[in-house]
């Protein structure tokens, strides 16, 4: 995935007196471990946080010694601690807890995997998902990122913000090509979005990964303002577009009574 600066945050930050440097930068280091990156050596950690190896090494021996890394000698990988660090976000966190039973409704009524995910800057992250029965390993886990305008919950989440707020959220030039059917021309990418709000839901046509399709629709937050997404992603090679969106009404439904959870709360 390369490089995961954090010149970004912080030059944000420079500016304010209370602003904590080496928090920011532990931070940007527990925050570069992935799927892809689950154990690196310090070399490869400091080049993906774009830090020196001195400041690097005292970074993760801190974290080490507070028992959010650990180490075999060579490579350093997060441990269990690191959990907690999210559970606070997501256990209080109404999407998260109002959904559980409805998306394992949808699943059941479709055979197919459910999901839920709120928007963070260009990424969506998912906060609650019910896999689909044949599925034994999911490589899902709550927490996981995705580029939002190659999903369908990206496309409903981004379709639900105010113009300013939208030009914030969209990268500067060509949006990053994940397969050969991912939009990445702005101006078609806005055009797609114009069309999800018009008729209020999102497909995406195997743009985040060939052989998987989706559907998704907004959730909706006490005020009428878009705070979340829920989808049913489905292979390719079973499901048609078709056949995704005659599951609309289900997933309406489903978006409907976690919403009037979330207002009655």
């Amino acid at each position: 995935m390369g490089r995961l600066s954090t010149t970004s945050g912080l030059a944000a930050g420079e500016d304010d007196a209370d602003f904590v440097r080496a928090l920011a930068r532990g931070l940007a280091l527990l925050e570069c471990f992935d799927a892809e990156h689950g154990a690196m050596t310090l070399t490869e950690i400091a080049e993906r946080v774009e830090l020196s190896r001195g400041s690097t090494r005292r970074l993760l021996l801190t974290l080490e010694h507070l028992g959010y890394l650990g180490s075999d000698g060579t490579r350093f990988f997060p441990r269990s601690r690191v959990l907690k660090l999210g559970y606070g976000y997501l256990s209080l966190l109404p999407v998260w807890t109002a959904a559980r039973t409805y998306l394992a409704e949808v699943a059941r009524h479709t055979n197919e995997s459910c999901s839920v995910a709120v928007l963070d800057q260009f990424d969506i992250v998912y906060v609650a998902r019910h896999a689909a029965k044949r599925i034994l390993h999911d490589y899902i886990p709550i927490g996981t990122r995705y580029p939002a305008h190659s999903t369908s919950m990206g496309k409903v989440l981004l379709a639900g913000l105010a113009e300013d707020s939208l030009s914030a959220h969209l990268p500067k030039g060509a949006l990053p090509q994940l397969t050969p059917k991912t939009i990445t021309i702005p101006a078609e990418f806005r055009r797609e979005l114009m069309r999800t709000r018009e008729r209020g839901f999102a497909i995406n046509d195997e743009e985040i990964e060939i052989g998987l399709r989706s559907i998704a629709v907004p959730i909706r937050d006490g005020k009428g303002a878009v705070c979340a997404a829920i989808n049913i992603s489905a292979p390719a090679a079973r499901v048609s577009v078709e056949q995704l969106k005659d599951w609309l009404p289900t997933l309406r439904q489903a978006s409907e009574a976690i919403t009037l959870l979330m207002t009655h709360r």
